[in-house]
């Protein structure tokens, strides 16, 4: 008799800065079944307990490298860019406070929510030549190469 209990998803939950967005997905759609049918959060309206990563593109072009950030939603001061050994770090937070009154009713809601992406930059970066703009929810950071480190490829010959 085979005694091997299989873990619960709640068991092997990961801190929200360790979800890849695949495992943010899984962990939502278990907790959609596990709230399904509670009267005390409705699967519909509750917030989730882990926030998506902002979608990042890294392109190569001959002098330089040319990262984007999606950030919806976001204006210019509430990101902030560093670099620090060889690594990027993204990161902002978003405030959000909304009140209406409509029909004797009073709606407040409040959002808050935070983000920490880094990117591993590629060796030949001269990080004192990273220049970043942002416009219309669009961060975009270009990177220009370093002339004096050496090629990262190079063609191997076949000996015969």
């Amino acid at each position: 008799m085979n005694d091997v209990t299989t873990p619960t998803p709640k068991t092997v939950a990961k801190a929200p800065t360790e979800l890849s967005p695949m495992s943010w997905i899984r962990n939502e759609i278990d907790r959609l079944f596990d709230d399904f049918g509670r009267p005390a959060r409705s699967m519909f309206f509750t917030q989730p307990a882990t926030a998506p990563v902002a979608a990042l593109e890294l392109t190569e072009g001959k002098d330089e490298y040319r990262l984007s950030a999606e950030l919806p939603g976001l204006g210019q001061d509430d990101v902030e860019i560093a670099v620090a050994d060889g690594v990027l770090t993204i990161s902002g937070e978003k405030k959000e406070e909304q009140e209406r009154k409509e029909n004797g009713y009073l709606l407040s809601e409040r959002r808050y929510g935070t983000f920490r992406r880094e990117v591993a930059l590629p060796a030949d970066v001269d990080p004192k030549a990273i220049k970043a703009k942002f416009k219309d929810g669009v961060l975009s950071v270009t990177m220009a190469k370093d002339k004096n480190v050496p090629a990262r490829t190079r063609k191997i010959a076949i000996e015969k």
